[in-house]
């Protein structure tokens, strides 16, 4: 199994060994790699897109030669996540977008950048999954808020209280929050269990 991170900016590294982490849990061994240039792209199974700047990341994947492609796979149903900064990302419509920055457009969402205020506006709080009984260590850092869903294929997978924090569309994933920043690898492992 081949697993990408899109390695312009933001937390690679830190999604790289939770991604490794969950994989060796789940009993099987693959390549988890910086996703950087678009002949990476070959033979892959999953992507994900991490937190960091969204402006960036646009900008960057543009440049790369990656947007497109990347587009083009989600399309086609290959499993993709994204974090934060990534929700942003997949989402089909952005409030407090720049002028400048493109979407991928494969999550029938609209999300509200920065909705939580600055870094210093940052916390921890306990989320709730689809997937699990247990509480997951939800860390939110200048996190988007998901502010509607724009189609009945949306589906809730992680809320904070009861506002819906992370959803699936098909073969696609989105969360306001960083499930790499924790030890808990529950959210990769779903996530490759999708890819699987």
């Amino acid at each position: 199994m081949r697993v990408g991170v899109i390695g312009v900016q933001g937390a690679v590294s830190e999604h790289i060994e939770a991604t490794k982490r969950a994989m060796e849990k789940l009993g099987f061994s693959g390549d988890v790699f910086w996703l950087k240039k678009p002949e990476q792209l070959e033979n892959i199974d999953a992507i994900i897109i991490p937190g960091g700047e969204s402006t960036t990341i646009s900008r960057l994947m543009v440049k790369n030669g990656l947007f497109e492609p990347v587009k083009r796979l989600g399309e086609n149903g290959l499993p993709i996540m994204g974090t934060c900064a990534g929700l942003i990302m997949l989402s089909k419509n952005v409030i407090g977008a720049t002028p400048e920055q493109r979407f991928l457009e494969l999550l029938d969402v609209r999300v509200n950048r920065n909705a939580y205020g600055r870094q210093i506006d940052s916390f921890e709080a306990p989320v709730k999954l689809a997937f699990s009984s247990e509480p997951f260590p939800g860390v939110f850092i200048r996190a988007p808020r998901i502010a509607e869903f724009l189609s009945d294929r949306i589906r809730p997978i992680a809320w904070l209280g009861d506002r819906v924090v992370g959803v699936e569309q098909a073969s696609i994933i989105g969360l306001e929050f960083h499930p790499e920043l924790t030890t808990d690898t529950r959210v990769h492992e779903y996530f490759i269990e999708k890819a699987l």
